[in-house]
């Protein structure tokens, strides 16, 4: 099936779940479309494990979902080693990343032993258990979910961690009339939703692969590389963009670009793509905080000073 149609389907497919979600599900098609891996962040009761698992529904791939709790250890995620007293001969237990879709629902709920456990495997797409290495299967997509770190019992995400994550996604509260739509599927009193999946594993990898096919031009480099240093230089942020920051804003620009059907991207997808992929790698200096800054407002003025290149 071509692509544009298979990303519609998924679209689609997510919709009979969750109303007017259009932007996050299309930030979650860009991390899958460029082997990423989204953070799901918002207050509870938005649909933040709704979007996900829906999400996972519309794939014909493996899932596998982790509910982070304080007592979750780290071999529940990566694994173990079983050893037969009687042999002596050790075999390995998988955990739950050993998946192709897998979803850390409130990961901010577990300490940071826990949450470092899926460091090596959200990077290199590898276990190691015991000395061992073990790949997990492909296409391989996290998707986490967490509540503020203002709520109690949460557990702030490390920087290295959060920097794994391709792109954040905020779900925010539905519009009037979309609460309305919410309320009336509620009160019909319908059962849950049968979704059948729509993309196989290989059309996905096709997918994937398509997407390395998209040009992104040098004014486009040289204007994403722009937006990375001045973060660095900027006085109000303490922590700016990595150079990994800007590698994941030209993926996600060349996933967006695939997804409106055009095989070349544009200055365009940067900006819109900007806030997502950059925001959470972002830290303010305290003085930034008290003064009522925010890492949104001072990313957005950064880039609106910041000459817009011509791409023909």
């Amino acid at each position: 099936m071509e692509g544009r149609v298979l990303l519609q389907g998924i679209r689609d497919n997510v919709a009979k779940v969750l109303v007017g979600k259009t932007e996050p599900v299309d930030l979650l098609l860009t991390a899958l479309l460029c082997r990423g891996h989204a953070l799901i962040e918002d207050v509870p009761g938005v649909g933040k494990t709704t979007l996900a698992q829906s999400f996972a529904r519309s794939l014909d791939l493996t899932f596998r979902r982790i509910q982070f709790t304080p007592d979750v250890l780290p071999s529940d995620i990566v694994g173990f080693t079983l050893y037969d007293l009687k042999s002596g001969q050790g075999e390995f237990q998988p955990g739950a990343v050993m998946a192709q879709v897998v979803l850390a629902d409130e990961i901010n709920r577990s300490g940071p032993k826990t949450q470092s456990a899926l460091l090596e495997v959200m990077e290199e797409n590898q276990v190691t258990v015991d000395g061992t290495t073990h790949l997990v299967p492909q296409p391989f997509l996290v998707l986490a979910t967490q509540n503020p770190v203002e709520y109690a019992g949460t557990f702030p995400l490390p920087e290295a961690q959060l920097d794994r994550f391709l792109l954040r996604v905020h779900m925010g509260y539905p519009s009037h009339r979309d609460e309305i739509a919410i309320l009336d599927r509620h009160a019909a009193r319908r059962g849950p939703v049968d979704l059948s999946p729509i993309a196989s594993p290989d059309e996905i990898l096709r997918m994937q692969e398509e997407v390395l096919d998209v040009r992104v031009s040098e004014p486009v480099q040289d204007y994403i590389a722009r937006i990375a240093a001045r973060t660095r230089v900027h006085e109000s942020i303490a922590l700016g963009a990595s150079p990994r920051g800007a590698i994941a804003l030209m993926r996600a620009a060349r996933a967006r670009a695939y997804l409106l059907g055009r095989a070349y991207a544009l200055p365009d997808d940067v900006q819109a793509l900007a806030e997502p992929v950059l925001l959470h790698r972002l830290v303010l200096r305290p003085e930034a905080s008290l003064h009522g800054g925010s890492a949104a407002r001072l990313l957005s003025d950064l880039i609106r000073a910041l000459p817009v290149p011509s791409v023909r």
